[in-house]
C-alpha cells in the first residue's frame, strides 16, 4: 500500500476545538492514515492512501464542517494542441500531479485551467509537466499559490470583521437601555 500525504492552508479555525473537528471528521474517511492540524500555522497534514479516498474528498469534508481550504486556479494558454486526444493526454498529464485537484484541458481554446494546492505544487511545476509533453505553454493568468493563500486569508479578516461590526451595532443599543433602566 503506498500513501500520500497533502499539506492544506485551512482558514477559519479560531480555537482548539475546530483543530479537533478537523481532525476528527477527516479521520473518519476511509483510507485516511493520520490527520494533524495545526492551529498557530493554520495548516493541515493527511497521510491517506489514494486508492480508497482522494484529496478532494479531504477537502470537501473539511468544507462540509464549515472551514474553507486555500486552492489557487490558473488558466494556462497552451500552443501546439490540435485535437482532443492531444488535449486529454495533458489533462491526464496534469491529473496525476500530487497538489491537482482537477484540471480542465480544451483543444479549442488551448487553454489548460487547473485548481491546485499551492503548498504542495507551483505553476512552475505545472508548466514543466505540460512542457515535457511537448507543448508550449504561453503565459500564465491567474493568481499565484501565495496571492490564493493570501485572499483566502483577507477574506477570512473581511468576514470577521464584518461580525464584529454587526455585533457592537447590536450590543451598544442594548447595552444603553439597560443603563437606562439602573
Amino acid at each position: 500500500m503506498t500513501t500520500k500525504q497533502i499539506t492544506v492552508p485551512i482558514t477559519g479555525m479560531t480555537c482548539a476545538n475546530c483543530v479537533a473537528t478537523i481532525e476528527r471528521v477527516t479521520q473518519k474517511l476511509p483510507g485516511v492514515e493520520t490527520a494533524n492540524v495545526n492551529l498557530a500555522s493554520e495548516r493541515g497534514t493527511w497521510v491517506f492512501d489514494p486508492t480508497l479516498v482522494s484529496p478532494d474528498q479531504i477537502l470537501a469534508r473539511i468544507g462540509d464542517v464549515g472551514y474553507g481550504v486555500a486552492t489557487a486556479e490558473v488558466d494556462l494558454p497552451l500552443q501546439g494542441l490540435h485535437d482532443e486526444t492531444a488535449a486529454r493526454a495533458v489533462e491526464v498529464a496534469l491529473g496525476k500531479l500530487d497538489g491537482v485537484l482537477n484540471a480542465a484541458v480544451s483543444s479549442v481554446t488551448n487553454k489548460a485551467s487547473v485548481r491546485y494546492l499551492p503548498t504542495m505544487i507551483g505553476q512552475g511545476d505545472l508548466r514543466r509537466a505540460i512542457q515535457a509533453l511537448g507543448y508550449t505553454v504561453v503565459a500564465a493568468e491567474g493568481v499565484s499559490g501565495e496571492d490564493a493563500e493570501a485572499q483566502a486569508r483577507a477574506a477570512e479578516y473581511r468576514h470577521q470583521r464584518r461580525r464584529l461590526i454587526v455585533g457592537i451595532a447590536f450590543t451598544l443599543p442594548l447595552f444603553a437601555l439597560s443603563m437606562l433602566k439602573d
